[in-house]
């Protein structure tokens, strides 16, 4: 079937979001979106940052529900759309906001970038040398096809239904982290451990408890070539630090471990098996395997925390050095059995979830390219 193709300059606005600099800025806090908090087709809302706006800046860096938010670097073109999960966000440098007009139904060009971006297509409208880049009016000149409006409204709604299905997995495996880590807060941060009326507190530390550093619990590990991890050619996932699995050349770890993003969101994952990890990803595994749990959850309690301290104007990092100063209690033998039964429980439901969550994107997947090149016709 052929379909019109058109400039995506020619049937929407674009607007690229606003300068970070932090002597030049006025007006009022309020927060905006950076590179990190977009993933194709969610976006990662839980360490969202603060800048500077005046109140005329509201309309030109504003977002609206509809709105397709797009990386400018990082991963050029990857986006997703703003349902206003928030009032009253903004947009950063980084990214471009484009706004259809109404030839166009947003889902349907959000899913043509989905596909784009899986088979290379915009690649073509990158700049630069080793950094890629999509400025704002190579972004205009990316030619999409523009099928029927009423066909795009099929397309778009019938994927949508399969992302739908994903994101209400991905709430549930939150809801699941979030319980987990309530869990961790009530007996490790408050003390609030089952049986703690008898116990005794010497010095803010349960009586058989020890309260040590991390690096105690497990060593503070990069993807360094000097950590003796090298390998030639990627076989296993790959983690960078936008914590996304590729695969590449890297460096091999093969164990259970709490994998953290040193730079960017500082995203926490816990992972079991075989994966890679870019140098500026910190990789813990326990010296004992009991304490994986223990020590996931300590790190993810931790970060807000050091997010706020974190060096870096723009982009910003942590080191090793503030890594070493998190503290964490270890509790007698009794207690650390029973927070790894709880743990344990949740973490077979999170697995299970996203079990699910993978045959649904493999199904979506397999009838993106035949619905978007019009092979395949959909039906409501």
């Amino acid at each position: 079937m052929s379909w019109e193709k058109v400039k995506l300059g020619d049937v929407s606005e674009s607007c690229l979001g606003k300068m970070l600099d932090q002597r030049k800025n006025k007006g009022t806090y309020k927060l905006y979106l950076a590179n990190v908090n977009v993933r194709w087709g969610s976006f990662d809302l839980e360490n969202l940052q603060k800048m500077k706006f005046e109140d005329y800046e509201d309309e030109r860096y504003g977002i609206k529900y509809g709105d397709l938010i797009i990386c400018e670097g990082g991963e050029p073109g990857r986006c997703a759309i703003w349902k206003e999960v928030l009032p009253n966000m903004k947009i950063q440098k980084a990214l471009h906001r484009v706004r259809v007009n109404e030839e166009m139904d947003y889902r349907y060009v959000y899913y043509w970038f989905l596909l784009a971006g899986k088979q290379g297509t915009l690649k073509q409208y990158y700049t630069g040398a080793t950094i890629m880049h999509m400025p704002g009016q190579k972004l205009k000149e990316v030619v999409i096809d523009k099928p029927p409006l009423g066909v795009q409204r099929r397309i778009g709604y019938y994927l949508e239904s399969f992302d739908n299905l994903i994101d209400n997995n991905q709430k549930q495996i939150k809801l699941l982290e979030e319980a987990a880590q309530r869990l961790y807060k009530k007996w490790f941060v408050d003390l609030r451990f089952p049986g703690y009326e008898d116990v005794k507190i010497v010095d803010g530390v349960p009586e058989g408890w020890k309260k040590v550093g991390l690096a105690k619990i497990a060593p503070i590990v990069t993807g360094k070539k000097d950590a003796n991890f090298g390998i030639d050619n990627g076989k296993y996932l790959f983690f960078t630090c936008a914590q996304e699995p590729i695969k590449a050349p890297s460096y091999s770890f093969d164990c259970d471990a709490v994998i953290l993003a040193g730079n960017g969101d500082f995203n926490v994952k816990l992972y079991r098996g075989q994966f890679e990890a870019y140098q500026r990803t910190y990789v813990f595994s326990p010296h004992n395997s009991d304490s994986l749990y223990l020590l996931y959850y300590a790190v993810k309690d931790s970060m807000r925390q050091l997010f706020q301290g974190a060096s870096g104007s723009t982009i910003k990092f942590l080191t090793k050095r503030m890594l070493e100063e998190i503290l964490v209690f270890v509790p007698d033998g009794d207690i650390l059995i029973r927070f790894n039964q709880n743990c344990e429980s949740f973490q077979k439901k999170i697995e299970a979830l996203k079990i699910q969550i993978s045959l649904v994107q493999e199904a979506r997947d397999r009838l993106l390219p035949k619905l978007m090149n019009g092979e395949l016709r959909y039906k409501q």
